[in-house]
């Protein structure tokens, strides 16, 4: 069936075997490397080689498929948007069927706590509401009428006939008829918009994209024209120009830079998971760094997608509006319970606050009779036994509750009620819904004790006072705006709510921008060009439809800004597909938005996005100094190699040494700096520019300047060795050896940070990389003294002497890195 259809749209769940590297449509990252080094063991016929190769690269994968695997299996266990079953009217009887076997035409019957599976013109309708905030943004519950009669074109949050697959009946019942179902429903609509978006290129891959471009052809340079140029010469034999190239070519493809990537946005996930943010993408953790704009929902996102009661007039009569708001309520609210209307939960929870017995005062009275809401008349009246009277609460729309009042209280007695008072009373309740709130009126009488018809029990009422609700704001959500505001992050809210309550929640969290509110139809009726004009000024929407989020994310995107969208509805969902970085919340979010974003909140708290995007910020900084250091590395280990052929002396490096540095110190040291702690001013800086590249200029310098230094340590160790011991070449590529491995630890070490020095770091916060460098100086000792890793490795004992050059050689190629740093900070202390 149709809605069949929209349920396998989802995409399964799937376990471990299904994770691993080669699936769907993802090139593994692990793929070259596994190519290259086969071929390089093959080479090398060591079998000792190809074990530990292997070995590492199964690490690798392991660590790469648990990631993904725990993160989708995370997401997997949030998802709960439908129920199995509904009650259809099928030949006269009531049938309950899987929601899959629904079908255009089937009469469906619902109640309180329902959820609503396909869109349903309704026949009958006995007090029903329903939540649509998940489709529409509307926080309240849109009271339901079968007997409204609409034009066709009446915007989808005030279809008051209509149910909607993916909504929840809050109150009464009803039954209606199925007219769409699957991907034809509203949702289903919005189901096939987020199929139709392509994810945008982040700025990480469009970044090595250029990248690998270049060194692919810097690769193809060296390993042609170099050994050409020296074999045309007479420098090489031709067997050796071509052994050469490959050599040159080998040591220049950064064949170990997707794994590199890969381990460092995996760790980057792994501390937001921590924070509670499911990283789903994991590219998606760098390009948090990268946002501009933050698009957001209100409903379960700035606000605690909770009605309370936020105002009481007047104020002498509140213990008395609250009793009154228990007594003539249909809810249940405990610790472990809410049922019921939004609005009257937040009465009893209201009442308890306020020290209100709410189990007590409901026995202390008999219920006798009850007249439930209606459109028609807005109220609600419920009566009750008290001292052998009848007791009267109404409760309902102020003007349709003063227009049954004759009295007013005031001063503890009952007072006509003037037409004064009356304009009066309307007038508050008008400034408390200008103010967005959700306002009630209440009224009460006694009479003698007997049976009473609807019209006679709201007749001659005497006004108590009114009740304004409002779903508050988070109260962490002011903070966190600052915050980012701080960071240069501007935030909008899109919502599909009512523009005053928009306008208020926005005033109340201190959200940038002026204070004009475009709503969807007048954004409908804007043109392009006209919209990225507004876009740059509004920061709040409302009345929104799904094309128009999709339509503003587009338009900011086209801008260049870098956009954000947090939601839970499905209504956001295309919009959080369409985004940079799609946010979607767990606890209150429906599959659809889950399934399109990129990263899902456990939590719910907006606090944590920009501590995700504080941690994005922090884990691009640290992938550009791992890569910084890597390419650095890379430029020093071609310029190693080539020096030698040009002066006609053996390659300084055995080939399993080469291997051993490639996949181990390399590898592992890039590594160690996603775990680098925050430079002081990340999250007061604004985003970095989305058009930069992200080898810019002083980062290609920093790269050039500190492969130099490495290549001239391990070069002059290399050299003096071989010319003074008579051409040992085992001595001299041992010497050559432990000057890379100890330059590679000492070059890490100085390259923590572009500006700070070591002493401002703190020389222990990065323990990881203090970790990795105790290993690789013990590898050096252990490569250098235990006979059998001798025979291995191509090595042999060095003496004090040659220990000596190794030292003096890198730590002058090194360490005037971190001198450098340290005049440029006694310079400029404002740094």
């Amino acid at each position: 069936m149709a809605y069949h259809d929209t349920q396998r749209g989802r995409e399964p769940f799937r376990h471990g075997q299904q994770h691993w590297p080669g699936r769907g449509n993802r090139p593994s990252t692990t793929g070259p490397i596994r190519t290259e080094s086969t071929r390089r063991s093959q080479a090398a016929r060591n079998f000792e080689d190809a074990l530990v190769i292997f070995s590492v690269i199964l690490l690798l994968v392991g660590a790469e498929v648990f990631n993904e695997y725990r993160a989708k299996k995370a997401v997997a266990g949030l998802s709960t948007l439908y129920e199995p079953t509904a009650v259809v009217r099928r030949h006269g009887q009531d049938v309950e069927v899987h929601v899959e076997d629904i079908v255009p035409g089937d009469l469906i019957l619902l109640e309180a706590g329902q959820r609503v599976p396909a869109d349903a013109c309704l026949l009958e309708s006995y007090s029903l509401a329903a939540d649509e905030a998940s489709l529409t943004g509307e926080s309240m519950p849109v009271e339901k009428d079968a007997h409204q009669l609409l034009p066709d074109k009446t915007a989808l949050a005030e279809r008051s006939n209509m149910l909607y697959a993916g909504t929840m009946i809050t109150r009464g019942r009803g039954t209606a008829i199925v007219v769409a179902t699957g991907m034809h429903t509203e949702l289903g609509q919005v189901v096939g918009i987020v199929r139709e978006i392509r994810q945008p290129r982040t700025l990480l891959q469009q970044s090595m994209r250029e990248l690998s471009f270049v060194l692919v052809w810097v690769a193809l340079g060296l390993s042609v024209f170099v050994p050409l140029l020296a074999w045309l010469s007479g420098s090489l034999s031709f067997q050796q120009a071509i052994l050469t190239g490959l050599s040159l070519a080998f040591a220049t493809i950064p064949e170990e830079l997707p794994i590199i990537i890969t381990i460092v946005l995996a760790l980057g996930a792994y501390r937001l998971a921590r924070q509670h943010a499911i990283v789903k993408r994991l590219q998606a953790v760098e390009t948090l760094g990268a946002v501009t704009t933050i698009a957001t929902d209100k409903t379960g996102t700035l606000t605690e997608n909770r009605m309370e009661v936020s105002q009481l007039s007047p104020t002498q009569l509140e213990r008395t509006l609250l009793e009154l708001g228990t007594l003539c309520n249909s809810a249940i609210e405990d610790e472990k319970t809410s049922l019921g209307d939004p609005l009257e939960v937040a009465l009893l929870r209201a009442a308890r606050a306020a020290g209100v017995d709410v189990d007590t005062l409901r026995r202390k009275y008999v219920l006798r009779d009850e007249f439930t809401f209606d459109t028609s008349r807005k109220r609600m009246s419920v009566v009750y036994e008290r001292d052998d009277q009848r007791w009267v609460i109404v409760k309902g729309a102020p003007e349709a509750v003063l227009a049954q009042c004759t009295h007013h209280r005031e001063e503890g007695q009952a007072q006509p009620l003037t037409e004064a008072d009356r304009t009066r009373e309307l007038g508050t309740a008008t400034q408390m819904a200008g103010e967005g709130l959700r306002v009630l009126a209440f009224a009460e009488k006694l009479v003698r004790s007997g049976p009473m018809s609807q019209d006679e029990a709201e007749a001659n009422l005497t006004f108590m006072g009114l009740v304004g609700l409002l779903d508050l704001p988070r109260p962490e959500v002011k903070a966190a705006l600052a915050a980012s505001r701080t960071a240069g992050i501007r935030t909008i809210m899109i919502t599909g709510d009512h523009p005053l309550t928009a306008h208020t929640i926005a005033e109340q969290i201190g959200l940038d921008g002026n204070t004009r509110v475009l709503t969807g139809p007048e954004l409908d009726a804007l043109s392009d060009d006209a919209l990225r004009e507004d876009v740059s000024q509004v920061s709040i929407y409302a009345r929104t439809t799904p094309a128009n989020k999709l339509r503003i994310v587009q338009v900011l995107q086209h801008q260049g800004e870098r956009v954000a969208v947090t939601g839970d509805g499905i209504n956001d969902a295309p919009a959080l597909a369409a985004a940079d970085i799609g946010i979607a919340m767990g606890e209150t979010g429906t599959d659809v938005a889950r399934e399109a974003a990129d990263i899902v909140l456990e939590d719910d708290n907006f606090t944590t996005i920009v501590n995700a995007i504080r941690e994005g910020r922090v884990l691009f900084a640290n992938l550009k100094k791992g890569i910084r250091y890597y390419l650095a590395c890379k430029v020093a280990l071609v310029a190693t190699v080539l020096l030698p052929v040009l002066l006609r002396v053996p390659v300084p490096f055995a080939p399993i040494q080469i291997i051993l540095m490639e996949l181990f110190m390399d590898l592992a040291a890039s590594v160690t700096f996603a775990n680098e702690p925050a430079e002081t001013d990340v999250m007061f800086e604004p985003p970095r520019n989305p058009k930069a590249r992200f080898i810019d200029g002083p980062m290609a310098g920093s790269i050039f300047s500190a492969g130099a230094g490495l290549f001239a340590a391990v070069s002059v160790a290399y050299l003096v060795t071989w010319y003074t011991s008579g051409g040992d070449l085992v001595r001299a590529q041992t010497v050559a050896f432990v000057s890379w491995l100890l330059g590679h630890v000492f070059l890490a070490i100085n390259l923590r940070s572009e500006r700070e020095p070591l002493f401002r770091l703190g020389f222990f916060s990065n323990r990881l990389m203090i970790l990795w460098a105790v290993a690789a100086i013990a590898f050096v000792l252990f490569a250098t003294l235990v006979p059998g890793v001798q025979n291995i490795l191509k090595t042999t004992t060095l003496s004090g002497q040659d220990w000596l050059l190794v030292l003096i050689a890198t730590v002058i190629g090194t360490f005037w890195i971190e001198i450098r740093k340290v005049i440029f900070w006694r310079g400029n202390p404002q740094q």
